[in-house]
């Protein structure tokens, strides 16, 4: 398959690719990609909305390239900050743990496993000390945090902010350093992050990433993003059983053509 061609498959589906010619760079160089997704374990069942995101991981590795399946663990207990009006209770280590049980087995109804690696990012946070916390927080400003739209919105409506919640991007964008990913996936609410990681990953001497967002799915109540956090999702575990990669869920169907489902 041609790099166009291969570049086609990529764009179906996605909302913006972030940089296109930077893309195009790596596949011309004909060298599996490390391809990263994160999922953070608020939940035990991965929802219809992530579907939309394992399936374009299943395009990279229908093209050859390696998926990097991350599980927040450590980034769970923090809480993700986006899109939300107030701070998020944090998890449990109990509670994070139990709810990344079924993940392995879910996603691999979609992704091959022999070109899939199952990473926990509390694999290299949990050896950091306060020390190394100090100088990743010191690569990144608090300006630049604030023009984040839902930090922006809570700013300016006097809403407290903690802390640790300025934390969260900054560790979601130190996992790409980590993994030496060469892209990664999420959705439209996600491309703040997944910048982070970009520059992150200038600072510490690597390539930086290219970034792909997918579009976010409606919730259940139709006015949130389909969230397992808001309790707007419909959980995908028995969509996953019977949908195969070639016929689950897009941005526009939510099962594709062929299906049973």
């Amino acid at each position: 398959m041609s790099v166009a061609e291969a570049l086609e498959r990529i764009r179906r589906g996605t909302e913006e690719i972030l940089v296109e010619s930077e893309l195009v760079e790596r596949l011309e160089s004909g060298k599996p990609l490390r391809v990263k997704a994160g999922f953070d374990p608020t939940a035990p069942d991965l929802h219809l909305g992530h579907t939309v995101l394992i399936n374009k991981l299943r395009t990279f590795q229908d093209l050859g390239h390696e998926v990097l399946f991350l599980i927040g663990d450590f980034t769970g207990m923090i809480g993700d900050p986006t899109g939300k009006s107030t701070t998020r209770p944090p998890l449990t280590r109990d509670e994070v743990i139990e709810n990344a049980r079924t993940y392995e087995q879910q996603i691999f109804k979609i992704l091959d496993p022999e070109k899939t690696l199952v990473m926990f990012n509390s694999g290299w946070m949990n050896e950091m000390d306060s020390a190394d916390l100090i100088q990743l927080a010191a690569k990144y400003t608090v300006a630049r945090m604030l023009e984040r739209d839902d930090f922006a919105k809570r700013y300016h409506s006097g809403q407290p902010i903690a802390i640790h919640e300025f934390l969260y991007p900054l560790i979601q964008g130190y996992d790409s350093v980590a993994m030496k990913a060469d892209v990664e996936l999420g959705g439209t609410d996600q491309k703040f992050n997944l910048l982070v990681g970009r520059e992150l990953q200038k600072h510490y001497g690597q390539k930086p990433q290219v970034v792909i967002t997918v579009p976010i799915l409606e919730g259940l109540d139709g006015v949130q993003k389909m969230s397992k956090s808001w309790a707007t999702t419909s959980a995908s575990t028995s969509l996953l059983m019977r949908c195969s990669a070639k016929s689950c869920p897009s941005p526009t169907n939510s099962c594709g053509a062929g299906s049973s489902c």
